[in-house]
């Protein structure tokens, strides 16, 4: 009996532990939280913002996944945190379903100070497990917090026969206790890199990131506790000039200054709680470093035989090395690291190696890259091997460096004699794809080299591929082009002697960058350097930091990225912060056009115009380009103002809008929907700037597709135009005749260069032709992201993915499918999580699998003759889980789908 009923007793209480549900709040094992950010970045260190903003994503199996609720504790240690004590901040159960932008409002922040944090959600079943812990750490938030002096190498250096060798710095320190923690705080005038112990700190290639010298200077934090020892230890630096003191963009050189200088602060806390820091001050030394030269236009030298061995470390006899001079600098505004560093990416290994002259060995690394390269070789003392760097070959396989103009680009290596040597510069960066190698009697082997891609390490985010292997190819090429471009700065081109923040550059692209890549953090940075170049009467610079030695500014279309970006990236990650700091620079620009305009009509003071640049035989009227994208910039001011809540300034924007619509519409559109001059950009920017009355769109759309058809069906927009061409075609039902020029391989067109061989995005739509070779070197870059602006077609249109509301919370996925292209599949990893699209054709048959991340909706547009014709996972769709019908009109069947994977099948309308 006794057994009997214990084990009675036993099933009972298995039956509660499986199947019954426990009483008041449960944990569950649906939905958890991942991915915490800290001002886009993870578990940062060196923040500035005293009111920081945090992010998660959810990730949940579930269909219909959303957060009801949240509740973050932020504590000051770890071991309060797992106490699930919140110290600094305790949001309680907060109703709401925000995930991103939650700004801090806890304890006032102080600086140095580490927090420690971790979130849980509500959702409709129940309550999540705690986080992962995450942290962030506060930067050095007043200028009385700065103890270091900035130094620089010693005058007798500098003066004297090794005058362009770059400076060694160094200072020898005891640490008399064991250390519990320590913290860096670095920067420079130009460039540095910095070495404990022997040791390198952090992995950033290029630092601090390239600012106004003149108005402020970013810095980098570290942790650098596992470096440093109970004794003696030494802080070793290295100095370049970078964009401070070399060569920049448009023959500028030395515009900020002539010689780099140095700031560091060590800082220190002991096991017992006591502290130590060491500066940057007249006790250091300085001493000629092996690197000879260092450029980025010109390149490196560096000569192997004057290696000093721990030069780093502790123990070294520096009874040569001279004193480091103090510098007294202006007061500059000192702010920290906002943005991923510039950080080695990849590394390409040949693909092939010739030798089409005597003892000149050219290695194709099969991509267009930028970078450096890494060298590996052996050969006597005193031997000097130069490396020469090209994008392109001519055609009896000698590199083409004539369209690198001013930028020798070239790299030199002076042996040791050791053995196998291994070398890379350091402080360059070079746009190419061959690399020549001169100076050894031998051939070096394919090992001799290995390319080294660097970049803003900005997280790729979205894929896409497709049926057409050249689309595909086209895609790549303007991510590479992007990735090599975006260093520090969106630049125009890596390899010439420009390599500069151009506006309008960046302003075509930026839709097309918020897809490729989580570009928030490098916007949030880039977008300072905007402000930093905009004139006193509002004009924004050509180009950002404005390095422009007579101040050009205020063109049509180059300008108005002031406005584009901000408001891209606020669409992109739901960022308001951005728009409120933006805004009165924004403002600033639009009455700056008000006031050079007559009658709403720019036709004068448009600054350095450069109208719809490179454009094929269609010279648009620049007053007529001026006037659309004033218009554009005030409207997107007057929603800017909206979303921020500023009724009064999106009331008198918006009217503002409407009246230079109407002086547009008066000066330039016949009565019959014609614009003048009958060009493709004028076309399609009266039709995406809503700058036609309503009855006359259509009749327009059809005049853009006449002009695309006696083109021979090939564009000849320019920089503005070309971004776009395309998503105005198809918003205007003009669906094949999108996909037609989209496939279009006959110059001009995209895929002509992916015909003959491009890896990346080129300049000229004719930067090399078969019958002609190259266009003029003056202005020829095979690396110019702008005319890849087409890419946001593929994700936004072909794929279908865009934003219904800031930062994608809503949804829309749309594709148009047009012919030519059999299946596509689209993916981006939103500030919510990832989204996806996949459709295949298969006769009279569409197949949609979409993918809608936790906590967010979407309205999924399905081509079908009706909803009836419509299943999604084998079931009809009024009986599918998660779906709610919204409407079915021209051949399109809407839905509502809540989070969760969705299999469509559908009769394709015809």
């Amino acid at each position: 009996m006794n057994r009997l009923i214990i084990l009675g007793f036993v099933v009972v209480l298995v039956a509660v532990v499986l199947f019954a549900k426990p009483f008041g709040k449960k944990d569950f094992s649906g939905a958890r939280t991942s991915q915490l950010r800290c001002e886009y970045l993870r578990n940062p260190i060196g923040i500035d913002a005293v009111n920081p903003r945090l992010s998660w994503i959810i990730i949940s199996p579930r269909r219909g996944e959303h957060q009801t609720a949240y509740q973050i504790l932020i504590a000051s240690s770890p071991e309060l945190l797992a106490r699930n004590r919140g110290d600094l901040w305790d949001t309680g159960k907060v109703l709401s379903d925000d995930t991103s932008q939650i700004v801090y409002q806890g304890q006032p922040l102080a600086s140095r100070e580490r927090c420690y944090w971790k979130v849980r959600i509500w959702d409709q079943e129940g309550r999540s497990p705690w986080s992962a812990v995450a942290y962030w750490e506060m930067g050095l938030l007043n200028s009385v917090d700065w103890m270091a002096k900035w130094i620089s190498e010693n005058d007798a250096l500098t003066g004297g026969p090794e005058a362009a060798a770059l400076p060694w710095l160094r200072k020898d320190f005891d640490l008399d206790r064991p250390v519990r923690r320590a913290v860096l705080y670095a920067t420079a005038l130009g460039l540095y890199q910095v070495n404990i112990n022997g040791h390198r700190v952090g992995d950033h290639v290029f630092a601090p990131d390239w600012t106004d010298y003149h108005k402020r200077v970013r810095y980098q934090a570290f942790d650098v506790t596992p470096l440093l020892q109970q004794g003696s230890n030494t802080l070793g630096a290295i100095l370049a000039n970078g964009w401070y003191g070399g060569h920049i963009g448009n023959k500028g050189f030395q515009f900020y200054g002539k010689t780099p200088a140095f700031l560091a602060q060590l800082e220190v806390t002991y096991d017992d709680g006591g502290t130590n820091t060491v500066v940057t001050d007249s006790s250091w030394k300085s001493h000629p470093s092996p690197i000879l030269s260092s450029d980025f236009m010109m390149g490196e030298t560096y000569d192997a035989q004057r290696e000093v061995a721990g030069w780093d470390k502790p123990g070294l006899d520096d009874g040569q090395w001279l004193p480091v001079r103090v510098r007294l600098e202006q007061p500059i505004e000192l702010q920290s690291q906002v943005m991923q560093p510039v950080r080695e990416l990849f590394e390409l290994t040949p693909r092939k190696e010739t030798e089409p002259q005597p003892s000149h060995w050219v290695f194709d690394l099969g991509q267009n890259m930028v970078g450096v390269v890494r060298l590996k070789v052996s050969a006597p003392a005193g031997t000097e091997i130069t490396l020469r760097h090209a994008e392109m070959l001519k055609a009896d396989g000698t590199i083409y460096t004539n369209n690198l103009r001013g930028a020798p680009s070239t790299d030199r290596y002076i042996c040791d004699g050791s053995g196998l040597e291994t070398w890379q510069p350091r402080f360059t960066f070079h746009g190419f794809r061959y690399v020549e190698l001169t100076g050894l009697p031998e051939d070096p082997g394919m090992h001799a080299v290995t390319g080294i891609v660097i970049g803003s390490a900005t997280p790729q985010t979205g894929q896409f591929i497709c049926s057409d292997s050249r689309v595909n190819r086209l895609l790549s090429n303007i991510q590479w082009g992007q990735r090599g471009n975006y260093l520090s700065v969106p630049t125009d081109c890596p390899q010439r002697d420009e390599r500069l923040g151009w506006m309008g550059d960046a302003g075509v692209f930026v839709g097309t960058a918020v897809y490729n890549a989580d570009v928030a953090a490098f916007f949030s940075k880039w977008l300072v350097d905007v402000d930093d170049g905009q004139s006193l009467q509002g004009a924004f610079s050509d180009v950002s930091p404005n390095t422009t030695p007579n101040g050009l500014s205020g063109a049509p279309g180059w300008g108005d990225a002031g406005v584009i970006c901000p408001w891209t990236i606020y669409q992109a990650y739901g960022d308001k912060r951005i728009l409120e700091r933006q805004l009165p620079a924004m403002i600033k620009w639009v009455e700056y056009l008000r006031q050079h305009s007559d009658s709403f009509i720019r036709d004068r003071d448009r600054g350095n115009d450069y109208g719809d640049w490179l454009s094929i035989h269609a010279n648009t009227r620049k007053d007529l380009i001026g006037t659309a994208y004033f218009a554009y910039s005030t409207h997107l001011l007057a929603e800017a103002c909206a979303a921020l809540d500023r009724s009064d300034d999106a009331a008198k924007y918006d009217q503002l809008f409407k009246d230079i619509k109407s002086a547009f519409i008066k000066t330039y559109v016949t009565p019959d929907g014609h614009i003048s001059g009958n060009t493709q950009t004028a076309y399609v920017l009266a039709l995406k700037f809503d700058l036609l009355p309503d009855d006359l769109r259509a009749r327009t759309a059809q005049y853009l597709v006449d002009n695309i058809k006696t083109n021979g069906w090939h564009l000849s927009t320019g920089f503005l135009g070309v971004g776009f061409l395309l998503p105005v075609l198809a918003q205007a039902g003009e669906t094949e005749t999108a996909y037609r020029l989209l496939l279009q391989d006959t110059y001009p067109s995209w895929l002509f260069p992916v015909e003959h061989g491009a890896t990346t995005i080129w300049e000229r739509w004719d930067g090399w032709m078969p019958d002609k070779g190259f266009q003029d070197p003056e202005m020829n870059s095979f690396n110019h992201y702008a005319l890849g602006s087409c890419g946001e077609f593929l994700f936004a249109d072909v794929g279908g993915i865009r934003p219904a509301s800031p930062g994608f919370k809503k949804i829309l996925i749309a594709p148009v499918i047009g012919d030519g292209l059999k299946w596509a599949s689209t993916s981006y990893y939103s500030i919510h999580g990832k989204i996806s699209s996949w459709w295949k054709i298969d006769g009279d048959k569409l197949a949609l699998e979409v993918t809608v991340p936790a906590n967010t909706t979407a309205t999924v547009c399905i081509p079908a003759t009706s909803a009836a014709t419509v299943s999604e996972g084998g079931k009809p769709l009024d009986q599918a889980d998660g779906l709610k019908l919204l409407q079915q009109e021209n051949g399109k069947v809407y839905v509502e789908a809540g989070s969760g994977t969705y299999k469509f099948i559908s009769e394709k309308p015809d």
